[in-house]
């Protein structure tokens, strides 16, 4: 994560990355059994979780605006294909259970942050190839429960 750059989470995730935190802290190097690359595994873990909570933004509602950005459910429609979908504008490491999270580096999430309803976007997949995506609605998370119809 790059210094001073600041994700959205919510404060349920924060909860349980603070409960994991605590859980792989509670493991010191003495008691640690495991090997090498598990050892390696759980200390780069504990960095990314530390770093991500140093970072982020936890519950800040965006304005309820209609504007993608971090913290916002939003409603897509992959124009190619017509199929919509529907996601959080987050960070992918603190899932929210059922509702999927797309991180705003991402190619489609920083190709659609900004965005207005009824604007259209494109971005490219590692392939290669062009996908354009139009914007169907944005409100922010915990305003407005996601459409299980539309994703």
């Amino acid at each position: 994560m790059r210094p001073n750059h600041h994700v959205w989470i919510s404060r349920q995730s924060r909860d349980r990355m603070e409960a994991e935190l605590a859980d792989l802290l509670a493991v010191s190097a003495d008691d640690d059994t495991t090997d090498w690359d598990m050892h390696q595994a759980r200390k780069s873990r504990i960095w990314q979780i530390q770093d991500l909570l140093m970072n982020a933004a936890i519950d800040e509602t965006p304005a309820d605006d209609g504007i993608a950005e971090p913290g916002m459910i939003l409603t897509v429609r992959f124009d190619g294909t017509g199929e919509t979908e529907t996601f959080l504008l987050g960070t992918p490491i603190a899932e929210l259970g059922d509702l999927e999270v797309c991180s705003a580096q991402s190619p489609l999430g920083d190709a659609i942050s900004g965005a207005r309803p009824g604007e259209q976007r494109s971005y490219r997949v590692p392939s290669g190839a062009q996908v354009s995506v139009t914007l169907l609605d944005a409100a922010p998370y915990g305003v407005r429960a996601p459409d299980p119809a539309a994703g």
